[in-house]
């Protein structure tokens, strides 16, 4: 069964409420362990467009902000159920839930 690694960032607030909700739909199982994840502080920078309703900051202006990097894995077949779980609970407008293919001997 192939394995996927999920990458997220998300502002540091609402850190618990994604790492509740990847686990809901099935990620961080690792052999007998549960809720497997890690975290930590980045830095985060994005620019809003017209048209965009950012969470935080302004259209037009470029934006600095401290965010929580989250990691964790699942199964291939669990992947869309982690990404709307995962989508459900993010705060912003665009949310980027990376899945990356895991190597693994």
């Amino acid at each position: 069964m192939a394995r996927l690694k999920v990458e997220i960032s998300v502002p540091l607030d609402c850190a618990d409420k994604v790492i509740e909700a990847l686990h809901q739909a099935g990620a961080g199982r690792i052999g007998r362990y549960d809720r497997c994840a890690s975290m930590w502080q980045a830095t985060g920078t994005w620019q809003p467009l017209p048209g965009a309703r950012p969470y935080d900051g302004e259209v037009g202006i470029v934006q600095y902000a401290q965010e929580c990097r989250i990691e964790s894995v699942c199964d291939e077949s669990g992947a869309q159920a982690v990404q709307q779980a995962v989508l459900a609970v993010h705060p912003y407008e665009e949310a980027v839930v990376h899945f990356l293919p895991l190597y693994e001997p």
